[in-house]
């Protein structure tokens, strides 16, 4: 009976891999898998279930940024993340301890602000370093 219940959970979970290309349930199945082979050797419940969640997690620790390293190269960059690295203006001098600052890039109006406390000040070149919710991290331009 646990022989069966395990093809079925490996099944289902390369369903849901397939369905989401998303490396998460894939070590699950390989999990299941190994506790599958285990239950038709004979060993009880307990330990197909700690062989299942030993298997899934050691693979998943060990194996998945390697996975999403060599398997994620073709995703597109969204359209902020795409701003990152590129140079701006600024068009509202920047004073993170205020809150206040905004630059232009590639035509749009983002809000901004510096990783330090300091002021940028009005028509400065900066250099986008990041992105926290929908404020620009940047850093003035060395010249």
């Amino acid at each position: 009976m646990e022989m069966i219940f395990w093809l079925i959970v490996f099944v289902a979970l390369l369903v849901i891999e397939i369905a989401t290309l998303g490396l998460t349930t894939i070590w699950f199945a390989a999990g299941a898998l190994v506790a599958f082979l285990a239950a038709f050797i004979g060993f009880g419940v307990p330990v197909q279930v700690i062989i299942f969640l030993a298997v899934s997690i050691i693979l998943l620790v060990l194996t998945r940024p390697i996975a999403m390293k060599y398997f994620n190269q073709e995703r597109q960059k969204t359209n902020a993340e795409s701003l990152i690295g590129q140079k701006a203006v600024v068009l509202e001098e920047i004073n993170t301890l205020q809150a206040t600052g905004r630059v232009e890039v590639n035509g749009m109006e983002w809000s901004a602000k510096t990783e330090e406390s300091d002021r940028i000040e009005v028509n400065t070149v900066v250099s986008i370093k990041g992105i926290q919710g929908v404020k620009l991290i940047v850093e003035k331009e060395e010249v």
